[in-house]
């Protein structure tokens, strides 16, 4: 769920600006699940654009604030998110931590890095959200740490409807700075795609686990 339309149009536009986002419906992406994708997002690359990375800063920290007040600590989801979770930490004047996929099988075993006290309130970080298994993964693991997580900001999601019911299933409340829906329309208004490119990009999206080019 987005809070602002206008903020999300503005993030859809910067991320194609820095090309972390890529738009290429004739010659589709393989993702690692195998799936065909005429989208490929790397939010990684925003911190490489101190510019970028210090408006997508602000922005999550902003919703943070509007929508949680100031939690106890901000917890990024490794790796993606730890860059962009240690910046919205800083701004906040917050603590910070991060969540491996899976606990370290040597030295102290950690899933979680840094310092995390029972029954402290959290918000979890996150750069991308595509079907939310990694994403509640890291909130898993939190709530067995003590945690009280209050909600997941991230900042751009594909919207499918499995990460929607694996959310809810959770009871876990997301909000992104953007999401497919608005990229596809910025992208057609603006002519970054043809129209027969939009076509594709929304086929896609109906199915995306089976969808062939």
């Amino acid at each position: 769920m987005i809070l602002d339309k206008h903020t999300a149009s503005k993030t859809a536009e910067l991320l194609l600006q820095i090309n972390a986002i890529k738009l290429r419906p004739e010659n589709p992406f393989k993702w690692a699940s195998g799936w065909n994708s005429p989208i490929y997002c790397d939010n990684r690359i925003l911190l490489s654009f101190p510019v970028i990375r210090n408006y997508i800063k602000e922005e999550m920290a902003k919703q943070v604030e509007e929508l949680y007040g100031k939690p106890d600590v901000i917890a990024g989801v490794a790796t993606g998110a730890i860059g962009i979770g240690v910046l919205v930490a800083e701004y906040l004047g917050l603590p910070f931590i991060y969540v491996r996929p899976e606990a370290k099988s040597h030295g102290r075993q950690n899933q979680i890095e840094g310092l995390l006290e029972p029954d402290q309130t959290v918000v979890v970080i996150e750069d991308l959200i595509s079907t939310g298994k990694s994403s509640l993964n890291a909130v898993d693991a939190l709530l067995k740490g003590g945690a009280r997580v209050k909600g997941m900001v991230a900042i751009f999601t594909y919207g499918f409807d499995t990460a929607r019911l694996n959310f809810e299933k959770k009871e876990v409340e997301l909000h992104t700075l953007s999401d497919y829906e608005t990229l596809v329309e910025l992208a057609s208004e603006t002519h970054y795609i043809k129209e027969e490119q939009l076509n594709t990009l929304m086929e896609w999206r109906k199915d995306p686990s089976l969808w062939k080019p």
